[in-house]
């Protein structure tokens, strides 16, 4: 059974789908950690709240040091045996020292369908180019922001009307169906990409 260390930066949302996944039988990960870079974030309590260890580590004390941040934050999740990281709205960007390591073991959902609109504000981008379709993608990190093989992808219409929140909603509604199924299946070896309608 893979032990999962889930990093957040605020609610957690699709930190619960992911526990809530792997909460059901016969799955083949467990989660060993929930951690974040804001010792505030809610997420931290809602993991708690279900019985799983918690930590965070602050990222603003180490100013512009990303390397002594992400050795700390490496060490954390070290010291709970994980054996993958999915990362669920951790907001913040990691080095090539620190993702290399874990090289086909980390994983990120991303709200586009990459390779689409890489970065922040992918909502209001979409409705921008006036696209008919928006979505979600877990792909596995790589040193390259949002990139990597994509083991995953849902997709929503783009609805007249639609503003970026609006938006939003309706593909995080696919997020939490996605991201659990991705999981399930990558913790068991099976690198195979979910399409989701």
């Amino acid at each position: 059974m893979k032990r999962v260390a889930i990093l957040i930066s605020g609610g957690g949302s699709n930190m619960l789908a992911l526990l809530d996944s792997m909460a059901e039988a016969g799955h083949p990960a467990t989660p060993c950690l929930v951690a974040s870079n804001d010792p505030e974030a809610a997420g931290l309590a809602r993991a708690a709240a279900r019985g799983v260890a918690t930590d965070a580590v602050d990222h603003r004390p180490f100013g512009k040091d990303r390397a002594a941040f992400e050795a700390e934050l490496q060490a954390l999740i070290a010291a709970h045996d994980a054996d993958m990281i999915c990362l669920a709205g951790f907001m913040r960007v990691l080095t090539a020292g620190f993702v290399t390591p874990w090289s086909g073991r980390m994983i990120n959902i991303h709200p586009s369908l990459l390779p689409k609109y890489r970065g922040l504000h992918t909502h209001a981008r979409a409705l921008e180019a006036g696209d008919a379709e928006h979505g979600c993608t877990v792909h596995e990190v790589t040193p390259e922001l949002d990139d990597g093989p994509i083991l995953g992808q849902a997709r929503v219409p783009v609805k007249p009307g639609d503003t970026p929140e609006i938006l939003a909603a309706r593909v995080l509604e696919m997020e939490h169906k996605l991201y659990p199924a991705v999981l399930r299946r990558f913790a068991a070896g099976d690198r195979r990409p979910v399409w989701l309608p």
